[in-house]
């Protein structure tokens, strides 16, 4: 019995020791910088923002140039080859498009600079004229970065548009940035033809696929443009070659079109060196980041976080698998049944999500494992339990021999979700749920480097490094940045408070943005630069540093609102820590001044409910009349308590009422932004009634 108790009390004695010895890694240190006074941290590894990685480079068409001639018969550009489509219906009389794709068919480095020089030369050909923007508004593909590095050797500045933006805001950013040139797939040239009439300045359209639609009416109504197919294009420019014309660092590469979470979107000018100097930093966070690693891309390019992930990639000699949200795994929605998913063709190594994303995977998980029940779900339950364990530190989880048992007889399935090879998932977009953190850290056995960033600082900001096991931050500064906090006393948060300092997230360094395009009102309201002639980006989020350097997200000043006995409602907080209900799809928490409650909109998992329903014995027409039954609000409702519980929410930050909502908020109905960020605005006017309903 002596020999059991010294068994169990030796690595408890010994783990307390090292806890207690154990002096906390600093990731970022504090730096004098101009300005705005504040509390400001930098990297601490760089004293001064890097600006680039690569001794002579300074834009990124030298960048992907010096890539190709490094790595010429690498494999870098890969698309997975369409076999056939087929249409299924559903009982209920729905019809989905279902794919049936087979292996990546590859493009080597040179061969890529091939069709980026040909293509740059078409673009000449075609007329496209110096000074001139040329605007991409399609989905992820190859051949988006084609047209992308093509028209960077033209020193073409890119309008980048996601695919899924609605009619007006379209015409908008077409009007506004007068581009003349649209590089667009077949099912955007058919958007394009619905509104030619209101387009004031485009003049040719691309086409990125062979087959472009010839009926009468397209014809008719597109007869004022040329339209070409890029093929075409890129023909005309190996029959025609010129020479590059070559930009400068301080040349507008990216102006890019937020899809805007409230009104029209803004474009955000990027110059060469503002993208290089996130790509440059990026380079120094990723361990071991080089040629043996598969990229799987499946992100908006129109995205900054996918934009400078891609360029990274092509940039150390890594290849690029595209695939799409609707063909990721083997399950997904368009896939074939017997199909391989994007992942399991790929194996990738490295890829980058949204929080969205990592969700899907999390609930898709959980679904699975408590559908199998029996020993499975509690071999899964221990082997959990017992990694958690040891994932946060203690020396009584499951090490050495053992994690590689439960690796091998537990995770190995889960991890060929995705392949079974990812090494490395980049996060950004979103806040992060802790939850989802470790789940995916587990399951996967991969590290998720959590980031921070916007599209005004293309996308740097902040970074957790690969040994950061920590949950609910977002790291410390990348190394092209300086990040400050800033008193903000209307909301109660200052630098000097204890324990950590807290106050607005300010951001400065090489890779801030140039501002808004024709909008000096607005570059002036967030835009500043100091004394010493540094740029900084004022993002509205708050944020506190913790003892290491590394930043947490604690609040947005614009979700912020006031109840009616003053208690304040941090609504993006909220809906982050109610959003791991695995009855909760989406949610949107509504504060009105005028009461002392909030309320939710939640968009509900109809997986979740139906099971629900099916284990109460309760029969139901359709999702909708399920929705609206009091016994099912009420089981959402408990779970939602529950989590805010769970989270420690104040009582007035729990939603006293909640509505069902059975159809999922998508991109293309408006109420989320192609990164899946809530559209508060627009949800708010589409569901007045409800809202008003709920506070009667």
């Amino acid at each position: 019995m002596n020999a059991y108790i010294v068994g169990v009390l030796v690595p408890l004695v010994f783990t307390l020791i090292l806890r207690s010895s154990k002096k906390e890694k600093k990731r970022g240190l504090p730096v004098d910088v101009g300005g705005e006074p504040g509390y400001a941290i930098r990297n601490r590894r760089f004293t001064d923002p890097i600006t680039t990685a690569w001794e002579g480079i300074s834009t990124l068409a030298e960048l992907f140039e010096q890539a190709c001639q490094k790595h010429p018969h690498k494999n870098l550009l890969g698309t997975r080859k369409l076999i056939s489509r087929e249409i299924e219906v559903n009982a209920d009389g729905r019809s989905f498009e279902k794919l049936h794709l087979g292996e990546y068919e590859w493009l080597t480095y040179r061969k890529s600079f091939e069709a980026v020089c040909c293509f740059s030369s078409g673009l000449a050909h075609l007329g496209h004229k110096r000074g001139e923007r040329a605007a991409i508004f399609a989905d992820t593909r190859e051949e988006w970065f084609i047209a992308l590095q093509g028209c960077f050797r033209r020193n073409i500045p890119v309008v980048t548009i996601y695919s899924s933006l609605g009619e007006e805001a379209l015409c908008h950013s077409l009007n506004e940035t007068e581009a003349t040139t649209v590089i667009c797939g077949t099912r955007e040239l058919k958007k394009l033809v619905e509104i030619s009439g209101q387009l004031d300045a485009v003049e040719r359209i691309i086409c990125m696929d062979d087959e472009i639609p010839s009926n009468i009416s397209l014809v008719d109504r597109s007869r004022i443009w040329s339209i070409t197919s890029m093929a075409e294009v890129e023909k005309h420019g190996r029959e025609n070659s010129v020479e590059p014309d070559l930009p400068l660092a301080s040349d507008t590469a990216v102006i890019m079109y937020t899809s805007g979470s409230t009104g029209l979107p803004k474009g955000v000018m990027m110059t060469h060196a503002n993208v290089l100097a996130t790509v440059s930093a990026v380079m120094t966070i990723v361990p071991s980041l080089g040629s043996k690693d598969v990229y799987l891309a499946y992100l908006p390019l129109a995205h900054i976080l996918e934009l400078a992930a891609e360029n990274v990639i092509a940039a150390v000699g890594s290849a690029i698998g595209y695939g799409s949200p609707l063909t990721l795994t083997d399950t997904s929605n368009k896939i074939k049944k017997g199909t391989k998913g994007d992942a399991s063709a790929l194996s990738p190594t490295i890829m980058t999500a949204v929080p969205a994303i990592l969700d899907r995977v999390r609930d898709g998980v959980r679904k699975k494992v408590d559908a199998k029940g029996g020993l499975s779900k509690k071999l899964f339950d221990l082997a959990y339990s017992r990694r958690l364990s040891a994932t946060n530190g203690s020396w009584l989880g499951a090490w050495g021999l053992e994690k590689f048992l439960w690796s091998f007889l537990v995770f190995r399935k889960i991890r060929a979700i995705l392949g079974g090879r990812i090494r490395f998932i980049l996060s950004g977009g979103a806040p992060l749920s802790g939850d989802t953190q470790r789940f995916i850290n587990i399951c996967l056995g991969a590290p998720i480097g959590q980031g921070y960033g916007l599209t005004e600082t293309c996308a740097g900001g902040t970074f957790s490094e690969f040994d950061d096991t920590s949950v609910g931050r977002v790291g410390a500064p990348l190394p092209c940045s300086f990040v400050k906090l800033i008193d903000w006393p209307e909301g109660g948060y200052l630098t000097t408070d204890s324990p950590m300092p807290r106050g607005e997230i300010v951001i400065g360094g090489p890779n801030v943005t140039l501002g808004y395009f024709k909008n000096e009102a607005k570059t002036r309201e967030v835009y500043k630069v100091d004394e010493r002639g540094m740029s900084w980006f004022y993002t509205g989020d708050i944020g506190q540093f913790h003892v290491d350097g590394c930043l947490e997200i604690i609040d947005r000043k614009k979700d912020i609102v006031k109840l009616q006995h003053g208690e304040y409602v941090s609504l993006g907080k909220v809906e982050a820590a109610l959003s791991v209900s695995p009855y909760v799809d989406n949610i949107m928490i509504h504060a009105d001044p005028f009461h002392n409650y909030c309320v939710a909109l939640v968009v509900v998992s109809h997986p979740a409910l139906e099971e629900w329903a099916s284990k109460k014995g309760i029969s139901f027409m359709d999702f909708s009349e399920l929705c609206e039954r009091d016994d099912a609000i009420k089981e959402v409702h408990s779970f939602l308590i529950k989590a805010a519980k769970d989270a420690r929410l104040e009582k007035f930050e729990t939603p006293g009422k909640i509505k069902l909502l059975p159809v999922p908020w998508t991109p293309e109905s408006g109420l989320v932004t192609a990164a899946l960020k809530l559209k508060r605005d627009v949800i708010r006017r589409e569901f007045s009634d409800v809202l008003s309903k709920l506070y009667s």
